[in-house]
């Protein structure tokens, strides 16, 4: 059985994203040490929604997802990302991203874009800034 490592089209929530995040690294992980940092990220981010219990269940789910898929590798108790099988998966995210960049900036009042512009074009740049997955 071959499994993708894709999204579906309307992209991945918070809880996949950190994920992602948080196992991209390539540190080795256990699942308590995991799930604190997911957890702190989502709080700082303000969507740890539906209570710890449930966030560590969906977690759980999608780290077994994500190690069906061969996006991580589970060694006994420890978990570590394959940066490999992660790259289509991390630039979605990116692709994403830009995608509500673009629409932030869509919607912004005029005189906001259009101050935004002059900004890129003052710092020498001649073409419109252009959105690149992180690192």
């Amino acid at each position: 059985m071959n499994k993708s490592l894709t999204l579906r089209q309307k992209g991945p929530d918070v809880l996949t994203e950190e994920l992602v995040n948080v196992v991209s690294s390539e540190a080795d992980f256990e699942f308590k040490p995991l799930f604190t940092l997911v957890y702190a990220n989502l709080c700082a981010r303000n969507a740890a929604y539906g209570g710890e219990a449930l966030l560590r269940l969906r977690l759980y789910e999608k780290l077994q997802w994500l190690v069906l898929v061969g996006g991580v590798e589970k060694r006994g108790r420890t978990y570590r990302g394959n940066s490999m099988k992660l790259r289509p998966f991390t630039e979605q995210l990116a692709a994403k991203h830009c995608r509500d960049l673009i629409e932030v900036v869509r919607l912004a009042p005029l005189g906001t874009a259009v101050a935004e512009a002059d900004t890129a074009l003052a710092l020498g740049s001649d073409r419109p800034p252009q959105c690149s997955p992180q690192n």
